[in-house]
């Protein structure tokens, strides 16, 4: 019972924004955040070779 819990909370994508949300972030350091998210994918793709 608890495993098919743990299953449906990682599916639905509530725990991650719980995470999230844990602490206020004010709104530049949230943008610096995602912008260098954005870099470092981009650097997973250019390492595979995509």
């Amino acid at each position: 019972m608890l495993r098919r819990f743990n299953r449906e909370i990682q599916q639905s994508g509530i725990l991650t924004i719980a995470k999230k949300n844990r602490y206020f972030e004010k709104e530049p350091n949230r943008g610096e955040r995602r912008i260098s998210a954005m870099r470092k994918t981009e650097r997973r793709r250019i390492k595979q070779g995509y």
